[in-house]
């Protein structure tokens, strides 16, 4: 796995690649609550990269989301594989967070 932060307008870009299971999603969680510590009001997740995601992935974004709600952020997550939309679906997920198909819808709604 591999996550690569870019700022773009205020606005904090994390892109991750490979797969958020129970061998990286404590390098995922660091990574992200780290970023979200660290002062990020706005996150966009870019996920076109992501090729598998476990319930121990579903549970690092859960965190991510409730940590940004209780800092009055916002975060949406994009460019997901109709796979990984597939596990977010029927775990209930979709639900819980904005789901936007691009990087630039990501980017405009968060602006």
């Amino acid at each position: 796995m591999k996550i690569t932060s870019t700022m773009m307008e205020n606005i904090l870009l994390l892109a991750i690649e490979g797969r958020v299971d129970t061998n990286t999603a404590a390098e995922a969680e660091e990574a992200i609550i780290t970023t979200i510590d660290n002062g990020a009001a706005r996150l966009a997740v870019d996920f076109s990269g992501l090729d598998y995601v476990s319930s121990a992935g579903l549970r690092v974004f859960l965190l991510a989301a409730k940590k940004m709600k209780k800092t009055g952020g916002q975060m949406v997550l994009c460019g997901m594989k109709p796979i990984i939309k597939e596990v977010f679906d029927m775990s209930g997920f979709s639900a819980l967070f904005i789901i936007l198909g691009t990087r630039e819808e990501a980017l405009n709604s968060l602006k």
